[in-house]
């Protein structure tokens, strides 16, 4: 069971890192924008709808990347001071409520909007909203896979790696 686990999260969290990467580069390329504005005093609309669409599939991705490496934000006042049985109690029930939330918001309310706007399409690029807003249900997906193994950690203590 661990081996399969290792490897799921090791082929995730390559899948997530590289497709940040790329959303970064293709975002700093987009400094098109700039040029076109400042040197030729005329700028390319199109360029400011590629950016805000890659910041928001960038932020969803790097969310699922930092629920796989557990790097994300968060509050840890309660936690810290718990120890033993009382603190792995905590844990299971934060992943489980972060679980229940990816699936029902993230995959499920994010499936829905994704599939309320494929007759929409953006102003200037002319490409679907469905695509855009796909990146809800994708990310939610694989918060659900890191949350499982998160889960699993939690209740086993063993470290997947």
């Amino acid at each position: 069971m661990i081996n399969i686990l290792v490897k799921v999260k090791n082929v995730m969290n390559k899948i997530l890192s590289a497709a940040s990467v790329v959303l970064l580069v293709f975002m700093t390329s987009l400094l098109w924008q700039v040029f076109t504005r400042y040197v030729l005093g005329k700028p390319a609309a199109f360029t400011e709808e590629l950016v805000k669409y890659s910041l928001m599939w960038t932020a969803f991705i790097g969310a699922a990347y930092a629920f796989f490496t557990r790097d994300h934000m968060s509050l840890t006042i309660i936690k810290d001071k718990l120890t033993g049985n009382k603190r792995k109690i905590l844990l299971l029930v934060i992943d489980v409520i972060i679980l229940l939330l990816a699936v029902f918001v993230f995959v499920i309310g994010g499936f829905k909007l994704a599939m309320s706007a494929r007759a929409e399409y953006s102003a200037l690029l002319g490409i679907p909203r469905t695509l855009v807003y796909a990146v809800s249900p994708v990310s939610g997906i694989f918060i659900v896979v890191a949350q499982i193994i998160n889960i699993y950690e939690d209740l086993t203590g063993v470290k997947v790696e």
